[in-house]
């Protein structure tokens, strides 16, 4: 007899004498007469009947055991849960001991006396896993609920890269740099940058924490140094810009202002790549926490650093995008120093031109980079005295404070 052959004759013994509904005394008399027959172990034939996997529909259903702790006390468990502020079973448990008679007396439990008693006697485990969906529906409320921003969050509008004006001067991109090394305790410098989306001119200012009014002082200080008006500004959703002193300041000076999308860079993607080539590949990642270093960074941003990232730096505009298959095939235009840009723009002034011009002929950009080198060994030596083992000069107090005492370049604006 083979197993195909046992599991039918199985299955037509079960059939016809109802094993699942006899006693015990005659389920043991078929096991007998089938064990017999077919020379199987009496333990496995009671496991093939248990598992019922290949006799289909000859299986009942299993009962399941009647709760102590029905529906009923599960929905007056969890009005207890919510009054006493979603407690733990270990901190619930003592409370529904000698709370829900006077819930009840109070009118905030509408129960019976069976399921008062019940909540009485219920233990801390038992409590906990009564909640159990509860709790899941209370995680997945506040994580898929929607974020209620404030009034000013709705005022200022989202715009993704896509949307902003590429095409015309004085659409601006800021952002904040942190120089805040490995650790974000205390107040530290941040680096606020300024970029335009069509030329690509590029401003810094170094800001000592993130307040609305050092963040606000940094704007001003980079805008008048802008050779063109601002139209319109761009930030994330960082509070240092969204506020009423900087949104009041716009409505006054004319100003558009948008944000990106929450945790989308690159909604601000040329102000994030600025951050990337004008200021961590020339500052480092160093903590900055220090008057004395934001007066030299301030220093570097303010003269030689600008001036040559601005006049002798190209920057390549994305031209046109196409997509073949699964790829995407972009084309870029030749590259241009923001200079080079302005000069062709025709919304600037010639008399602004002029000025540009005169500048530009006045610079040596090998000199630039020679002073970009010695103030950025100066705030190393400042920061790290230490941090190289033979400098090339020594650097004497009073060079730093020759550096914070020098005046501020004449704008080009």
């Amino acid at each position: 007899m083979d197993m195909s052959t046992r599991n039918r004759y199985l299955q037509a013994l079960i059939e016809k004498h109802g094993y699942h509904t006899v006693s015990k005394k005659e389920k043991s008399l078929l096991l007998d007469e089938y064990c017999g027959n077919t020379g199987q172990e009496r333990k496995y034939v009671i496991w093939k009947i248990r598992n019922g996997k290949y006799l289909q529909g000859t299986t009942p259903k299993k009962r399941k055991r009647r709760q102590y702790y029905d529906g009923e006390v599960r929905a007056a468990l969890a009005r207890c849960w919510e009054i006493f502020d979603y407690p733990c079973g270990q901190r619930l448990a003592p409370l529904l001991s000698t709370e829900v008679a006077r819930l009840r007396s109070l009118g905030e439990l509408s129960c019976s006396e069976e399921t008062a008693r019940k909540l009485g006697e219920i233990g801390f485990r038992t409590i906990d896993e009564k909640l159990k969906h509860e709790k899941e529906a209370m995680k997945q409320k506040r994580r898929y609920h929607k974020k209620n921003h404030p009034l000013l969050y709705q005022k200022i509008p989202v715009k993704v890269f896509s949307e902003q004006d590429r095409g015309r001067e004085g659409n601006v991109q800021i952002d904040l740099v942190e120089h805040c090394g490995q650790s974000a305790k205390g107040e530290f410098i941040n680096t606020l940058a300024h970029t335009d989306i069509a030329n690509g001119w590029w401003e810094g200012e170094a800001v000592m924490g993130k307040s609305q009014r050092a963040v606000f002082e940094g704007l001003e200080n980079g805008r008048k140094r802008f050779p063109f008006p601002w139209k319109e500004i761009h930030s994330d959703n960082g509070t240092e810009f969204i506020n009423d002193h900087l949104y009041r300041y716009t409505l006054q000076e004319n100003i558009a202002f948008s944000r990106s999308r929450p945790y989308k860079k690159n909604d601000n993607c040329l102000i994030e790549q600025k951050n990337w080539t004008h200021v961590r590949k020339i500052v480092g990642y160093y903590r900055y926490d220090t008057r004395e270093e934001q007066a030299i960074l301030n220093n570097l941003y303010r003269n030689e650093l600008r001036l040559f990232k601005n006049f002798f730096q190209p920057v390549m505009k994305l031209a046109s995008k196409e997509r073949i298959g699964g790829k995407i095939k972009r084309r870029y235009d030749i590259p241009k120093t923001p200079y080079h840009r302005i000069m062709e723009s025709p919304d600037i002034p010639a008399k602004k031109k002029q000025e540009l011009t005169r500048l530009y002929h006045s610079l040596n950009p090998a000199q630039l980079k020679r002073t970009i080198d010695e103030k950025l060994e100066l705030l190393y030596q400042v920061k790290h005295p230490a941090l190289k083992v033979e400098p090339q000069k020594k650097l004497q107090p009073r060079m730093v404070r020759f550096l914070i005492a020098q005046p501020e370049p004449v704008s080009v604006r």
